[in-house]
């Protein structure tokens, strides 16, 4: 399973907010088999690689159908497969380590 980190930024709008842009992107996720975190500056999703791909590319695509005229997205992808990670279990690894439950 991947874990991948997703930053979808419209540029040249007239507005400096992105809220609205971000909750289209959560619409978006919202209507996917995949689990998904919204965090203050990204998105995380965790699933199969090539479902994840499919959506950051409707993702990356959210901002032109709402009026975007230029798109930069970022995208970080954790792809382990010596065994199954989770964003759960790779925040459990670290409380563990730091003698937290």
């Amino acid at each position: 399973m991947a874990i991948v980190e997703i930053t979808v930024v419209p540029i040249g709008t007239a507005s400096t907010s992105l809220s609205e842009y971000v909750a289209h992107l959560q619409k978006v996720l919202d209507n996917q088999p995949l689990h998904y975190e919204l965090t203050p500056m990204s998105t995380i999703i965790e699933g199969p690689l090539d479902q994840v791909m499919d959506v950051v590319l409707r993702l990356h695509e959210s901002p032109f159908e709402n009026g975007a005229m230029r798109v930069s997205t970022s995208i970080k992808i954790d792809d382990r497969r010596d065994k199954q990670a989770s964003m759960e279990q790779k925040l459990q690894s670290v409380a563990d380590k730091l003698g937290r439950i």
